[in-house]
C-alpha cells in the first residue's frame, strides 16, 4: 500500500511541476545578465529611532508631467538595490524605457512580439506617466475605454444602470509602479485632474506577500480599482505602489519614502485630502503599523487586515517551523507521538490537525527514501506546513534565490538572495560579506510550557532540545537539493524542510543553536523594522478567522500588536479588533466607522484618537452572516491578556470562546505573547531551577543531560530582549 502511494505521489508531483515550470521560459528572453552598481544616495539616520528623525525636504519637482518619468532614486532610503527586475510587461504597461547600452538590467526590444533586435537595456524600469480610462460592464468587470470610444458612450450604457467610468494614472516613482484612481463623469474623460465625484477622502492601498527585494513588482490598474470598488464608487480616491507590496520588499524605509512621494504627487495634482486611511492585508497590514509608527503626514488611520506587528518579529517563530518539521520527520523517528498531529501543537503552539490534507504530502516519502528511512505519508497537517512551507528557504537562505529565471546564472552566483539582504541599508555585513540576521534560538527551551503542564515527559523535552538544532550560519548554507529524473522541469525537492541547512547532533553533543548579533537587533529597533507600539492614530484591525484552515494569518498576531501598544502608551484604546467568519467581510463596515472616527478627529484635533472614537466602535466578533456574536470591553480576554491587565485571566471573553487564539513556538517555550524578544537574557540552569522555572518537575535524574544541552544558560524572558536599546 505504501509503495502504491509513493508511485502515485511521484506522478502527482510530476503533474504539479509540469504545471508550474513551463512558465519559466517566458522570463528568459528578458533576463538580467549583468549586475549594475548603485550610485550613492542619501540615507536617513536612524538614531535614536527613525521616528524622531526629520525627513529631508523633497527635491523632485512634483507633480510628474504626463509623458515624463518620476524620480529614480529615493529621497532618503539610501542607494538602489541591484539587480532589479522590471515588471512593467507583467503589469500590462509595456516595456520599460531604455536607460543604458551597457547591458545592465533587462533587455528592451524593437518589438516585444517579434524581438528581432535589442535596442537597449533598462536597469531602473522607468516608464512615462500616463492615463487610462475604464468603464464597468454589465458583468461588473472593468474594461479599458480607448480614446476613440469617448464619444460613443451610449453603446456601452445599460438601461438599468448608469454608466460608471474610472480614471487611472500610472507611472514610476522610486522605480516602482504607482497608481492613482478615482471615479469620473463622462465630461471628465480625457482629463487628468477633473474630479467632481471625489469626496476629498483618500485611501492608500497596501498589499502583502513575502518578498526579498530585487523586483519592481506588478501593479495592474484594474486590480487596484476592483479590490476597493465599493469605496471608489462612494467617491474615495485610491493611491498605491508596487513598492508598498511586501511581496517585493520589506524595506520599510524605502516603503515609507515611496508612499510619501506617491501621496505628495497626488496632493500636487488634486489638493490635500480630508484624511488618508490605509488598507491592506498581511504584509500590507504590518506595513501600515510600521509606517504609522515611523512617520507622520502619510496616514491618518489604519485598517490592517490579517496583520502582524512586523515581519522581523514573525521570523522569530516562523523560522522555528522547519526546525520542527525536520525534527518530526527525520529526527524523532522512534517517537510515534509526533505523528499524532494534534500533539505537535504542544511544541509549535500554532494549530495542527489530524487528517487535514497536505498539498505537498508527496514530498515526505521521497525525502525519507533519500534519507534511508522507511517512507510514510503524513496523516495530518499543521500551520507550520500549510502556512509556512518554503518560507525558511526563501526568506533566510542566501543561496536559494527565485524559482523563476529572472536572472542569469552569473548574476545569481554574485547575489545573496534573502530577506536580510533586503535590509542591507540597515544591518552590517559579517566577515563573509553577508548581511547580519536577527534570528536567534540560543537558550530557548522548546516545549517548556508543555513540560510544566506535564503534557510531555522530561525525556521528550530533553530529546527535542538536544536534537532540534538551529539554522547554520548563512555562509554555510546551500541551495536545496533537487534531483531531476525527468529533466529540469520536474525537480524533486530532496532536502525537505531545509534539512541540509540545519545543525545536527555530533559526538552525542546537542545540535548547536544560533546566537544573533546584538548590533543587528539594535539596528532593527532603531531603524523602525520592529513595531514597538508608539502609535496613537485610529486603528481597526480586521481579520477573518482562519485558524481552522491552518492559514498563516493567525489570531495571536493582532494581540501581540495590542500588547505592544499597551506597553508603549499605557493603553490600547486606539485599536479595535474585529474577527469574522470567512463568509462575511467586515471591511466595508470598518471604512464607514473609520470615516466617522477620522472626521471627528478633524473636527476636534485636540482630542486623542481614543477620545474621538465613536461609541459604537468596539472590539467585536461576527458570524458568517455578519451578525455580531459579542462586542465590547473584555470580549477578547484570554491567556494573552494577562500581560496587559497584570493579572491571570481565569475566564475567556465571549469572542475568545467563539474564536480560539493559538500561540506559537516561543510562547510554548514560556516566552512573552508580545513576541519581540529576539535574543533572550540567559541565566545558568542552576539559577533557573532555584527560581522555580520548572515548576514541580523533578529534574535530578536528567540534570546532566540538561546541563549539556544548555551549558551557556537558559532564557529568562522576564528580563526582556537583550538587543532592545534601553533608551527606547
Amino acid at each position: 500500500m505504501q509503495k502504491k502511494k509513493l508511485i502515485l505521489s511521484i506522478f502527482a508531483l510530476s503533474a504539479v511541476l509540469v504545471w508550474l515550470y513551463p512558465s519559466e521560459k517566458r522570463y528568459e528572453f528578458r533576463q538580467v545578465k549583468r549586475l549594475a552598481i548603485a550610485e550613492e544616495n542619501y540615507l536617513l539616520p536612524i538614531f535614536p529611532h527613525v521616528s524622531q528623525v526629520v525627513r529631508p525636504t523633497e527635491s523632485f519637482d512634483f507633480p510628474i508631467k504626463l509623458g515624463d518619468v518620476g524620480p529614480s532614486n529615493s529621497l532618503y532610503a539610501g542607494p538602489k538595490q541591484y539587480p532589479f527586475y522590471c515588471m512593467t510587461i507583467d503589469s500590462h504597461i509595456g516595456q520599460p524605457l531604455v536607460d543604458n547600452q551597457e547591458a545592465f538590467g533587462v533587455p528592451v526590444y524593437d518589438d516585444l512580439v517579434k524581438r528581432n533586435e535589442i535596442i537597449g537595456y533598462s536597469k531602473d524600469c522607468l516608464f512615462s506617466s500616463h492615463l487610462q480610462f475604464y468603464y464597468l460592464n454589465v458583468d461588473k468587470k472593468l474594461v479599458k475605454l480607448p480614446k476613440e470610444k469617448f464619444s460613443d458612450l451610449a453603446s456601452l450604457s445599460n438601461a438599468k444602470l448608469p454608466l460608471q467610468l474610472f480614471r487611472a494614472e500610472q507611472g514610476s516613482i522610486n522605480r516602482f509602479i504607482y497608481t492613482i484612481a478615482m471615479a469620473i463623469t463622462p465630461k471628465e474623460l480625457g482629463t487628468r485632474t477633473m474630479s467632481s465625484l471625489w469626496n476629498k477622502k483618500l485611501i492608500y492601498q497596501f498589499n502583502g506577500g513575502s518578498g526579498i527585494g530585487f523586483r519592481q513588482g506588478r501593479q495592474k490598474a484594474t486590480r487596484t480599482i476592483t479590490r476597493r470598488l465599493e469605496e471608489v464608487q462612494k467617491g474615495y480616491a485610491i493611491i498605491s505602489s508596487s513598492g508598498n507590496r511586501t511581496s517585493y520588499t520589506y524595506n520599510m524605509l524605502l516603503a515609507e519614502d515611496t508612499a510619501r512621494r506617491v501621496k505628495l504627487h497626488f496632493v500636487r495634482l488634486f489638493g490635500e485630502p480630508i484624511y488618508t486611511v490605509g488598507i491592506g492585508g498581511s504584509g500590507g497590514g504590518l506595513a501600515q503599523y510600521l509606517i504609522g509608527q515611523n512617520s507622520k503626514g502619510i496616514l491618518d488611520g489604519l485598517i490592517p487586515q490579517y496583520s502582524y506587528p512586523d515581519m522581523l518579529s514573525q521570523t522569530i517563530y516562523t523560522l522555528d517551523c522547519d526546525l520542527f518539521n525536520n525534527y518530526f520527520t527525520f529526527r524523532a523517528k522512534d517517537n510515534n507521538r509526533w505523528q499524532q498531529w494534534d500533539q505537535r501543537q504542544l511544541l509549535e503552539g500554532m494549530n495542527s490537525l489530524q487528517d487535514f490534507p497536505q498539498k505537498i504530502a508527496f514530498l515526505q516519502p521521497v525525502a525519507q527514501l533519500m534519507a534511508g528511512m522507511m517512507p510514510s505519508f503524513p496523516q495530518g497537517n499543521s500551520e507550520c506546513i500549510n502556512g509556512y512551507f518554503g518560507l525558511s528557504t526563501f526568506i533566510h537562505n542566501p543561496r536559494q534565490g527565485f524559482l523563476r529565471h529572472f536572472y542569469s546564472d552569473d548574476v545569481v552566483e554574485k547575489t545573496n538572495w534573502n530577506y536580510w539582504e533586503d535590509m542591507a541599508w540597515l544591518f552590517n555585513r559579517d566577515q563573509h560579506g553577508l548581511v547580519e540576521s536577527t534570528w536567534d534560538n540560543d537558550g530557548v527551551q522548546y516545549g517548556l510550557h508543555a513540560l510544566k503542564q506535564k503534557q510531555i515527559t522530561l525525556a521528550e523535552f530533553i530529546h527535542i532540545n538536544k536534537n532540534i538544532g538551529s539554522w547554520k550560519e548563512q555562509h554555510q548554507m546551500k541551495a536545496e537539493k533537487i534531483i531531476t529524473p525527468f529533466g529540469r522541469k520536474m525537480p524533486f525537492w530532496v532536502s525537505l524542510w531545509g534539512s541540509d541547512n540545519i545543525t545536527e547532533v555530533v559526538d552525542n553533543k546537542a545540535a548547536p543553536r544560533r546566537s544573533a548579533s546584538l548590533n543587528a537587533i539594535e539596528a532593527a529597533y532603531r531603524g523602525g523594522q520592529v513595531f514597538i507600539g508608539k502609535l496613537e492614530i485610529p486603528i481597526i484591525d480586521v481579520r477573518h478567522y482562519l485558524e481552522e484552515k491552518l492559514d498563516m494569518h493567525h489570531m495571536s498576531a493582532s494581540f501581540s500588536t495590542r500588547i505592544r501598544l499597551k506597553q508603549a502608551n499605557g493603553h490600547f484604546d486606539n485599536q479595535v479588533i474585529w474577527v469574522a467568519k470567512r463568509d462575511f467581510d467586515p471591511t466595508d463596515k470598518a471604512f464607514d466607522l473609520m470615516d466617522l472616527w477620522l472626521l471627528k478627529r478633524k473636527q476636534f484635533p485636540e482630542l486623542s484618537a481614543a477620545q474621538s472614537k465613536p461609541m459604537q466602535l468596539q472590539d467585536a466578533c461576527f458570524d458568517d452572516q455578519g451578525e455580531v456574536l459579542a462586542q465590547g470591553k473584555g470580549v477578547w480576554h484570554g491567556n494573552w491578556s494577562a500581560v496587559t491587565t497584570g493579572q491571570k485571566i481565569l475566564k475567556r471573553g465571549a469572542c475568545a470562546k467563539h474564536y480560539a487564539i493559538f500561540s506559537n513556538s516561543r510562547i510554548q517555550a514560556e516566552g512573552p505573547w508580545q513576541g519581540s524578544v529576539f535574543k533572550c537574557h540567559k541565566i545558568p540552569l542552576a539559577l533557573a531551577i532555584k527560581q522555580g522555572m520548572y515548576g514541580g518537575i523533578e529534574l535530578t535524574e536528567k540534570l546532566p543531560a540538561l546541563q549539556q544541552i544548555f551549558s551557556q544558560g537558559v532564557c529568562d524572558y522576564g528580563q526582556g530582549d537583550a538587543g532592545r536599546p534601553s533608551d527606547l
